[in-house]
């Protein structure tokens, strides 16, 4: 049986204009969390207390991570643009 079209969850998109938030938001979630797990696997190993610790270590990195990310990534554009050719549109 389908679902009706009218009753189907739709999620609202934001506008394009978001994206220069949004992109470096997500990239910062996803690097912090897999980098600071990392680095507290190594830094205590698996014990019983590795989520506090890591999720305490993922929550300071990304207050650091995320507005360094705004500011960053603007810089990181015009560098990656000076050393990749731009696509030739026909």
């Amino acid at each position: 049986m389908q679902a009706s079209p009218h009753k189907t969850l739709k999620l609202r998109k934001l506008p394009p204009s978001y994206s220069a938030v949004v992109m470096p938001f997500v990239l910062s979630i996803l690097m912090t969390c897999i980098i600071s797990a990392v680095s507290t696997a190594i830094g205590t190993g698996w014990t019983n207390g590795f989520v506090a610790t890591w999720s305490y270590a993922w929550g300071v990195s990304w207050l650091v991570a995320f507005p360094s990310l705004l500011i960053v990534l603007p810089i990181v554009r015009r560098i990656v643009a000076a050393i990749v050719d731009q696509p030739v549109r026909p």
